[in-house]
């Protein structure tokens, strides 16, 4: 599927008689990113791929491929709660370990995917990629209600260094706060964190 993705997006651009440099300047991406997704080193992200539509008036078909490059890099133990998650109302999330996928910020997610020893280096960029697309549902116009349960020892516990945990606080910090009707409080030893089913403010 990834070559799929390469070889539409190199089509695509030679249809519309654009170089590299033109479609990496009207993706407002790098121009080594579009190389190595046309040569399907680097898996293309959710972001990437609606631009990509946007661009070639695709009408949806890069997004299409995305979302199904994305389904087939999900560990397989975990497919069948990836396809639950796009399509609930609501969601409740103990976590004693870490901090949950969906909360997590890129450095956080990498680093705890780097220090599991479960994947190969090539794969760990992939089920970043994977992870973070996944939160796009947070940020749509009628998101689940989200109630996660954070054992106070994931923030305590430092994952990728003191600056990778700084980053993933405030970022808890900030989806806190940026949904109407949301809530984070201590129940020690648990931090409740509530996002309204509103959608971000």
């Amino acid at each position: 599927m990834l070559e799929h993705f390469a070889e539409e997006l190199r089509l695509a651009r030679a249809t519309a008689g654009m170089s590299q440099a033109a479609l990496a300047e009207a993706l407002s991406y790098s121009g080594a990113l579009v190389a190595k997704v046309e040569t399907s080193e680097r898996r293309p992200s959710l972001d990437f791929a609606r631009r990509c539509d946007a661009v070639f008036q695709a009408d949806g078909r890069f997004e299409r491929i995305q979302r199904r490059i994305s389904r087939e890099t999900v560990v397989p133990w975990f497919r069948d709660w990836a396809g639950i998650e796009q399509e609930t109302t609501a969601l409740r999330w103990f976590e004693p370990l870490c901090v949950p996928g969906l909360l997590q910020t890129e450095g956080y997610a990498r680093a705890l995917l780097t220090g599991g020893g479960l994947f190969a280096p090539d794969e760990i960029e992939q089920q970043v990629s994977t992870r973070l697309d996944r939160q796009a549902l947070l940020a749509r116009d009628r998101p689940p209600l989200l109630t996660a349960l954070i054992d106070e020892h994931v923030l305590r516990r430092t994952v990728g260094g003191p600056e990778v945990m700084r980053e993933q606080i405030q970022h808890l910090v900030k989806l806190g706060s940026a949904f109407p009707g949301s809530e984070s409080r201590w129940c020690q030893p648990l931090l409740v964190l509530t996002l309204g089913s509103e959608g971000p403010s």
